[in-house]
């Protein structure tokens, strides 16, 4: 009997072999990105991805994971077999630029795009400089700079840093940026390495500049005013043209001043220029300025207006490059006996100016003459504002002018405080390099309050159609028009009428009103049929209904016939940012006795006589609130000897 042996069994262990590793990756924000893993073995390869600090991601479970990349991360594939066996990809970057694209292709393979090139740069000797670029790339593209047509060592990313400048780093710079795909060369550009007395001085540029501009007018309890409308129009206009994002507003009251300022004070940041113009009424007390909502009571206390040192301050907290108040409004003091004192020093951080209409206890004027309105601050501010010089130098030249104009000679001087420590002016370019984040969320803010409805063709039954568009007076102030754009084969001598649902005040209109307001009507080049002005948006709690009327003559009934058609426009401009906190009418309820009775006290034949026009003639007519004149004072109608609540404030942020 032969013997059996049995040969020893060999048992094969399964490998996973990756053969092709994701890549890391630079692209820009909110792009989709595709990471990839290739792997082999024996049995079903499972996939799982993780990113940073091995955080696993639900449900990414497949060779190929697609995210859209909002920030720099890091990230690792694992992959594992039946057996328990696994291996690991190597970790990659999906490295996340926010900045511009604009220039990158809707076709983009993922070649070298250049997104920043390198600056310019004058460098004192014995001091510090940097180059930057940056480019996206799938893969991630490789950086190497050279310096006059040499390679430079170790210079291998995307900025290049030089801790001590000598002669010898002086000369023209490039970097090379490539990856599998392709290869890309920055613009070339000069570094000139100077003695300190050589360097001339850096250009002043703002991270972005942001305005607010208010006029009040109609005011309930003081005498109404006229030039506020031209005035913000004009400047608001300027201000665009030197780049600024302007908000607008006419006549608001005190809850809508400080939504207003509250949301002009979120727009601010780090380096921005920030611009707050006022024409209204107003006044001054122990050295601060207060400005005249159109809902203060007369007599009205400090607590019922707002503190323009407080809006000052509140611009400085958020680090502005520049911050500038422009009030043409009067500054009679509150109170006679009142010792006039300096303003209050807001801490040692510069770069803030106050251009006031006129000095201390004196009022402000404006030109009345049955044509155009202005306040006579802002006539000549208006001239030199354009003007690229430091802004205290605008302010001169204003001055200069307004004192040699024999209307308010002896009246009205303008006075100029600010603790600018650089030549800033309003003109300075815009440079937004590292500040793109905040301008985004700055941009989107600002849209908010200046967003127009979009135009709409309405068709009616009778095959008359009608377009109704928009343009913005104001931030707060919207005009509909309406034109027939075709008629229909039965219809003749259409007509069309436009009303909004709720009715909105029209505040261009009333006695008094010169016809210069309707000049701001006819700024389109079309001729509409109608036009609709609607105005205070800011009150507007739900959405704004225009309601469209046709009129027609049907050409077999010979019958005149309407036709009515309504379109929701939402909340168009401010009425979006919702300045209202409050319930106003609860508001309007506790002042209205005192608002009741301090009317009796206002001389209606000397309001009257203010607003004349006698042939044309230019006369000034006063900025300043008129207080009652009480008879027998009592406590209740006089301010507070200290006013506490403005000396130590608090601010809602």
């Amino acid at each position: 009997m032969t013997g059996s042996h049995t040969k020893p069994c060999r048992i094969m262990i399964s490998e996973i072999v990756i053969v092709r590793h994701p890549v890391s990756v630079c692209v820009p924000v909110n792009h989709k990105v595709t990471l990839s893993v290739r792997a082999e073995g024996t049995g079903i390869l499972c996939y799982q991805w993780f990113f940073e600090d091995e955080k696993q991601l639900h449900g990414a479970t497949q060779a190929d994971l697609t995210i859209t990349a909002t920030k720099t991360q890091l990230y690792v594939c694992r992959v594992n077999n039946h057996l328990h066996n696994y291996v690991f990809s190597d970790w990659v970057k999906v490295k996340v630029l926010d900045i511009d694209k604009s220039g990158l292709s809707v076709h983009w393979q993922g070649e070298p795009h250049i997104a920043v090139n390198p600056k310019p740069q004058t460098v004192r000797n014995g001091t510090k400089f940097s180059l930057r670029c940056a480019a996206f790339g799938i893969p991630t593209p490789h950086y190497q700079w050279y310096r006059n047509g040499q390679p430079l060592l170790d210079q291998t990313s995307d900025t290049l840093r030089v801790e001590y400048a000598t002669a010898e780093h002086g000369g023209s710079y490039l970097c090379s940026i490539s990856n599998v795909l392709e290869e890309r060369w920055t613009e070339p550009v000069d570094v000139d390495i100077v003695q300190a007395d050589q360097l001339p001085p850096a250009a002043l540029t703002a991270t972005d500049k942001v305005a607010l501009l208010i006029g009040n007018l109609n005011y309930s309890n003081h005498i109404k005013l006229m030039a506020p409308i031209m005035d913000v129009h004009e400047l608001s206009n300027l201000l665009q043209q030197l780049g600024f994002r302007v908000v607008s507003l006419l006549d608001l009251t005190r809850e809508e001043m400080d939504a207003a300022i509250d949301k002009f004070i979120q727009l601010l940041d780090r380096g921005v220029y920030g611009l707050f113009y006022y024409a209204g009424h107003g006044c001054e007390r122990a050295g601060r300025n207060y400005l005249v909502p159109v809902d203060a009571p007369q007599p009205y206390k400090p607590e019922n207006c707002i503190c323009v040192q407080r809006i000052m301050l509140r611009m400085q907290e958020r680090h502005t490059a520049l911050s500038v108040i422009l009030l043409d409004a009067c500054r009679k003091w509150y109170k006679q006996q009142s010792i006039p004192s300096d303003i209050m020093p807001l801490g040692p951080t510069g770069n803030t100016v106050y251009g006031y209409a006129t000095c201390e206890d004196a009022e402000a004027f404006e030109v009345q003459d049955g044509g155009k309105s202005t306040g006579i601050f802002t006539k000549y501010l208006n001239e030199h504002i354009l003007q690229s010089k430091k802004v205290t130098h605008v302010l001169e030249r204003v001055s200069e002018d307004l004192g040699k104009d024999p209307l308010v000679t002896g009246k009205q001087v303008v006075e100029i405080k600010h603790t600018l420590k650089e030549p800033r002016s309003l003109a300075d370019p815009v440079r937004t390099t590292g500040h793109t984040k905040e301008l985004r969320l700055r941009d989107a803010c600002w849209r908010q309050a200046n967003e127009l409805p979009r135009k709409k063709r309405l068709m009616f039954l009778c095959g008359v159609e009608v377009e109704v568009s928009f343009s913005a007076l104001f931030s707060n102030v919207l005009m509909a028009f309406a034109t027939v754009k075709s008629t229909g084969a039965r219809t003749q001598d259409c007509t069309v009428t436009l009303s909004s649902i709720p009715t909105l005040e029209d505040i261009f209109s009333g006695p008094g009103r010169s016809d210069e307001m309707d000049t701001l009507l006819f700024q389109k080049s079309d001729n509409p049929d109608c036009t609709l002005r609607l105005c205070a948006l800011q009150k507007l709690k739900g959405s704004l209904v225009i309601k469209v009327d046709l009129h027609y003559t049907h050409m077999d009934s010979r019958l005149r016939q309407t036709e009515s058609r309504q379109v929701d426009i939402g909340k168009p401009l401010v009425a979006s940012c919702k300045l209202y906190k409050r319930d106003h009418a609860a508001t309007a309820k506790k002042q209205e006795g005192a608002s009741g009775r301090s009317m009796g006290n206002l001389s209606n034949g000397k309001a009257a006589q203010l607003h004349q026009s006698s042939g044309g003639q230019r006369r000034p007519f006063t900025r300043k609130a008129e207080c009652a004149v009480q008879p027998a004072a009592t406590r209740s109608n006089e301010p507070e000897e200290n006013d506490e609540t403005e000396l130590n404030f608090t601010f809602r942020h």
